[in-house]
């Protein structure tokens, strides 16, 4: 699943019910709702793209590029690390400034420097530390991916997600990086992607955005009932 869904979701379901579904700005959903599916075909398309430009700049040579892609994965990891921070950190600080608005907290919307350091802190304690059934599944059960693909996914994911930082619209990271992934093994040939994997994840992204919503709206009012 996605955690940008389960946010989005989350919070629209709390919002509706505490105030009604036409506080909602709908400008503003359908921004964010079109940078999130749009940014896994993209992801797709950039990721077949790049690897057969890789495959065409290392025509003839010896299995020793492997080793060349495994060392610049370093590059590519760290640039993915850092468009990850950009994109998923900003996602918690923008709901607790919310939050702090909405309460009094503060009279207008920034984010406190300790609100940055604890975002910070998290996520990337989360990423060093959890998720590993979802490494294991974004890393071998798509299909059998070799350095050049992982530094290809990795170089697209990257860019992609760096580029709508740029433009202020929200994406997932899981998203963006499946897809990628989807596309550099589609570039050998379409049936080496094992497909029925790519549908379940694909499931759950469709799902995540309504059962949040649902639950959110459904937990609302539980807590209401009793404040």
């Amino acid at each position: 699943s996605s955690t940008s869904h389960a946010l989005i979701g989350g919070l629209i379901g709390a919002v509706a019910m505490a105030s009604g579904f036409d506080t909602v700005k709908m400008a503003g959903l359908e921004k964010v709702l079109i940078a999130l599916f749009l940014s896994p075909v993209l992801g797709l398309f950039l990721g077949f793209l790049v690897l057969k430009i890789l495959y065409f700049l290392a025509r003839g040579a010896t299995p020793k590029v492997n080793s060349v892609f495994r060392r610049a994965q370093l590059a590519t990891s760290m640039a993915l690390a850092l468009s990850h921070g950009t994109n998923d950190a900003q996602k918690t600080m923008g709901i607790i400034a919310m939050a702090m608005v909405t309460t009094g907290y503060v009279s207008d919307f920034r984010v406190p420097w300790w609100v940055i350091a604890m975002s910070a802190g998290a996520i990337a304690l989360g990423t060093a530390t959890g998720g590993w059934r979802l490494i294991k599944t974004l890393g071998g059960k798509f299909y059998k991916i070799r350095p050049i693909h992982a530094f290809g996914s990795q170089l697209t994911s990257a860019s992609i997600i760096l580029g709508a930082a740029l433009l202020g619209g929200p994406v997932s990271t899981t998203q963006v990086v499946s897809s990628a992934i989807m596309g550099a093994g589609s570039a050998d040939r379409v049936s080496k992607v094992r497909w029925t994997v790519a549908r379940d994840i694909a499931v759950a992204w469709v799902l995540t955005i309504p059962i949040a919503a649902l639950m959110a709206a459904v937990l609302y009012l539980v807590i209401d009932l009793f404040l």
